[in-house]
């Protein structure tokens, strides 16, 4: 029903373009909205970022130069839509050294918040799922922890709190470029 509300109000709008930061609802609007009337061009902001890039009405200077960066992939932008090499070219273009985790791409893990956990209470188990991933991010003592949904962003920033606060600094990637232009 919210769904149909939403199409509803944007259709009302004639809303034909739509930029997400996070990639659930990227997903959501993208692959279940058109089923329900709701037909859109839907990027992702790294994908909107590359095109501004390409297009050169972005221009980096690149400050991060030398630093060193890895990419947590968002589960419904990498696994769920096939987005993997737009995120990894964005971060690139600031001149850093992209560290790849051993569990990456298509083989990524989860940070937890895709499957609630950031909404609810822990659940038996030997160790929390942002902590897993945040400790695996940071074997490769990045100076940055790059994401592409503010989700993501709140569970590694969390879980660099609980590991080794200040170890590494956790950023969207949008934040990255703001910083760099």
């Amino acid at each position: 029903m919210q769904a149909i509300t939403n199409i509803e109000v944007m259709n009302g709008y004639n809303v034909k373009n739509i930029v997400t930061t996070c990639p659930h609802s990227y997903n959501t609007i993208k692959n279940e909205y058109k089923e329900l009337g709701g037909n859109y061009e839907v990027k992702h902001h790294t994908e909107l970022i590359a095109e501004l890039i390409n297009d050169k009405k972005i221009i980096i200077k690149n400050k991060l130069a030398g630093k060193k960066v890895t990419y947590h992939d968002p589960c419904y932008l990498g696994r769920g839509n096939n987005i993997y090499d737009i995120p990894r070219d964005v971060i690139k273009s600031l001149g850093v050294e992209l560290l790849e985790m051993k569990r990456s791409k298509r083989k990524s893990f989860c940070c937890g918040a895709g499957g609630a956990q950031m909404f609810k209470e822990s659940e038996n188990g030997s160790q929390e799922i942002n902590i897993n991933r945040t400790e695996e991010a940071l074997e490769l003592k990045p100076d940055i922890i790059a994401t592409g949904c503010p989700f993501c962003n709140t569970m590694m920033t969390d879980g660099v709190k609980n590991v080794n606060e200040g170890a590494s600094e956790v950023l969207d990637i949008a934040e990255l470029i703001a910083e760099n232009i």
